[in-house]
């Protein structure tokens, strides 16, 4: 009976800190101890209890609470971190997910997925994790142009931030012949284990048929491709009205093919609609009647071309 007495004193106990703890309230181990008729180690080792409650659940929820000691005011206080890491699921989609991408040299990945477990899982879980994707990270194959190219995208990025011009030397895919261009980057965007960038081509002779700059049409550059890469001082200014859309872009373009914006017709007798629909963000169902699908879509480009046919006898495009 004495024990029980004894369990049950010890949970109203650990329950009436973390209560004022979740209060803001300060705690000194000396005056608990006088309240509960304890010692100071039975308050130390009930604020340990506490802490350890904090660690498991916010390997669980992702927000990090932790109890510190104040020194200035000489007691235990709360002090919360909120969303500070990702939840065990989270972190293991995001690794798998940048696994599964293949965009970076193989030192390249251990390194990010090293510093994503490491700062973004709680100690405690982390192993558990590392052990999730070791095999994949083992058996990792990366990309055939064992390019190093964060630092370039990012010079890229700080210049489409400030409407710097870029020059750079690229080597083209159909004929592999290396052109100079001078471009206005707009935009980065990731597709089937290639970061691409979108630009337009400063051109006078291309550009003067053009009544507004967005009636010009992007150029698709792989920043893998892209040598010898030079942000200008000179800007350029896109007026509002004409600003170019990356999200808009995006929901049109296909294996990252440029070209004029296209409407396409098509007849689909395949089994997952879902599956068409998430592939062309702008097409919808124009009729529907036996299993097949009459879709329409905004497309740029040929790029759309190469998904008609890997569909086989499911697509028919109609003209």
């Amino acid at each position: 009976m004495a024990d029980r007495n004894e369990g049950t004193d010890k949970i109203e106990r650990v329950l009436g800190l973390y209560t004022k703890l979740m209060n803001g309230a300060l705690i000194y181990k000396s005056e608990e101890a006088v309240n509960y008729g304890v010692n100071e180690r039975s308050i130390q080792r009930d604020i340990d209890d506490i802490r350890n409650y904090l660690d498991v659940k916010g390997t669980e929820d992702g927000i990090i609470n932790s109890v510190v000691y104040d020194r200035i005011q000489k007691g235990y206080r709360l002090e919360p971190i909120y969303k500070l890491k990702f939840t065990n699921p989270e972190i293991l989609a995001i690794c798998k997910i940048l696994l599964d991408s293949r965009a970076f040299t193989k030192n390249e990945m251990k390194g990010m997925l090293d510093k994503l477990i490491e700062t973004c899982v709680p100690a405690t879980n982390q192993k558990l994790v590392s052990d999730l994707i070791k095999n994949e990270e083992f058996h990792y194959i990366e990309p055939l142009h064992k390019s190093v190219f964060i630092d370039k995208m990012w010079s890229i990025g700080q210049a489409i931030q400030t409407h710097s011009y870029i020059e750079f030397d690229y080597q083209r895919l159909k004929d592999k012949a290396v052109v100079h261009r001078k471009v206005q980057p707009l935009a980065i965007m990731f597709s089937e284990m290639y970061f691409y960038m979108a630009a337009f081509i400063d051109d006078e002779e291309v550009r003067k048929d053009f009544d507004v700059l967005n009636d010009s049409f992007p150029t698709i550059y792989r920043i893998d491709r892209i040598e010898n890469l030079k942000v200008l001082d000179e800007r350029y200014h896109i007026p509002y009205s004409d600003r170019f859309e990356e999200g808009e872009f995006r929901k049109r373009i296909q294996f990252m093919y440029g070209g004029k914006l296209r409407k396409i017709k098509f007849k689909y007798t395949g089994l997952s609609i879902e599956a068409v629909l998430d592939k062309l963000p702008t097409a919808k169902i124009i009729s529907e009647e036996d299993g097949a699908y009459i879709i329409s879509a905004e497309v740029f480009g040929n790029g759309i071309d190469m998904w008609l046919r890997s569909q086989g006898d499911m697509v028919k495009e109609i003209i």
